[in-house]
């Protein structure tokens, strides 16, 4: 059986040939291809570090878990789809609510390794039905509409949580990290995140030393005299040892809070493989349902001994891009790297170390360019917010996630944020596409002829009218994740 595990060496295994790419199945030398893995590792730094401490998980499991969940990846993929997978920013505000509702670590793994099973079982109907499945239940508008939610449900966590703990902090890491972003090229541009995290750490450091320790709300919210930067922790944490596992837990009320997660997954996957075989030039579309289902599987294992859920990162794509250099050998590397960091407890005692206002800075930026790839989605596929079957279920679905509105049902039940705006928007939808005069409905083209996952396309950004291109339009996934 290829399991995708032995390369050709390209050219003279130095740089690709002028014109030429360094394709999945090939790769360079192995100290350059080592020093690949070592670039991809940094490039999925700022959003992987991040996310796990914001969820408040371990940060050595999380990296630990992506190098694992990569390895599956690319094992399930053939070795033919090059990715990193890394903890999905997409879930942190589903932790704020699990956490604000008095969930524990284990309550929140429990409900994201749900997810990761809808996920999976999501992958196996595309590798069965096509493509097209994921087109009918979940159009751009829909999908567009339950990212942008989900994105911007979190505003109140950096508002109330990040940004009071250093409010001047903030604002440089936040000015520092949108310069860096706008202004800096190729592979730095790619791991703004990271350095807006190394510039927060510096500029915590020197006005602890000027201004000496700051009177503000601490991580826990409580008002206190505090150092900003505190590495208390740094000293006395090992330099080898395993990563703080625990077992998952499962409630109702959480999984229900995390379930329209998966609708922005299915999305980055799509997004994932169609960039990277348009970039590549070979199709992968009959590799779309096997990477949804793998990226389900590293979700599951990685919740199930207590760490984050994954997904496919855009940083990435990113460096092959720059790098011309699409080898899965490379990704195999950084598989390694991420796992030998994640028994270093030293290192993640140092992530964890992360100032608040650091965060709150970082969490301005990458929180709305999350709520803003849902509009990348409606412009990719031209939807058109003109047409009150997309326009009223998206904007009551938006504005319930955004404002956090609750329904009660019972004493013990309720929806509220990003499970009911996600609800009212797919119901809605379809409730009022069921409903709508002819006019309206004839807007939406009809799905791509005969697309399958074994077929020739997948339909995905290739649409042209209100409601074409199914997910996958957002080839450019993610903010960081």
């Amino acid at each position: 059986m290829d399991l995708g595990v032995r390369w050709k060496l390209h050219g003279d295994g130095r740089t690709p040939a002028p014109g030429a790419v360094v394709r999945p199945d090939e790769r360079l030398s192995w100290p350059r291809t080592a020093g690949l893995g070592a670039q991809h590792v940094v490039a999925m730094f700022g959003a992987s570090f991040v996310a796990p401490v914001l969820m408040g998980l371990d940060p050595n499991l999380a990296i630990m878990m992506s190098g694992v969940a990569t390895v599956i990846f690319l094992l399930a993929t053939r070795g033919r789809v090059p990715s990193y997978l890394g903890c999905s920013l997409s879930f942190v505000g589903v932790a704020a609510v699990i956490r604000a509702q008095g969930g524990s670590s284990a309550t929140v793994t429990g409900a994201v390794f749900v997810v990761g099973a809808a996920l999976f079982l999501v992958g196996l109907a595309v590798q069965r039905f096509g493509a097209r499945i994921i087109h009918a239940a979940m159009p751009p508008v829909v999908t567009g509409a339950v990212v942008m939610l989900i994105g911007f449900n979190l505003a109140p966590v950096t508002a109330a949580t990040y940004w009071p703990q250093d409010q001047w902090t903030a604002l440089l890491v936040m000015l520092f990290t949108g310069l860096a972003v706008v202004c800096l090229r190729g592979f730095w541009s790619r791991i703004a995140i990271f350095l807006g995290l190394v510039f927060g750490y510096g500029i915590s450091w020197v006005f602890d030393l000027v201004f000496g320790r700051i009177h503000s709300a601490d991580a826990s919210g409580k008002v206190t005299d505090h150092w900003r930067l505190d590495l208390s922790g740094v000293g006395s944490a090992d330099w080898i040892g395993l990563p703080d596992f625990h077992g998952p837990s499962f409630e109702w009320s959480a999984i229900l809070v995390a379930l329209p997660v998966v609708i922005a997954l299915v999305a980055e996957n799509a997004g994932h493989v169609k960039a990277v075989g348009e970039m590549t030039g070979d199709s992968l579309d009959d590799k779309l349902g096997t990477a949804i289902s793998a990226d389900g599987i590293g979700s599951m294992l990685s919740t199930a001994v207590g760490g984050p859920p994954n997904t496919t990162y855009s940083e990435n794509i990113g460096v092959m891009a720059a790098t011309r250099v699409y080898s899965t050998a490379a990704y195999w590397a950084a598989a390694g790297f991420a796992l030998l960091f994640g028994l270093c407890p030293k290192f993640g005692a140092v992530v964890a170390a992360i100032p608040g206002g650091v965060l709150g800075g970082i969490t301005v930026i990458l929180y709305g360019m999350i709520g803003l790839l849902g509009a990348q989605i409606w412009l990719n596929a031209r939807v058109d917010l003109r047409n009150p079957l997309n326009l009223v279920p998206a904007a009551a679905g938006i504005i319930i996630g955004v404002g956090n509105v609750t329904m009660k049902f019972t004493d013990t039940f309720s929806l509220s944020g990003i499970a009911l705006g996600t609800l009212v928007v797919i119901t809605g939808y379809h409730a009022l596409r069921a409903l709508a005069p002819a006019h309206l409905r004839s807007q939406e083209p009809l799905l791509d002829e005969g697309t399958s996952s074994y077929g020739s396309g997948t339909g995905t950004g290739s649409g042209t009218g209100s409601d074409q291109g199914g997910p996958g339009a957002a080839s450019g996934q993610r903010a960081s994740s």
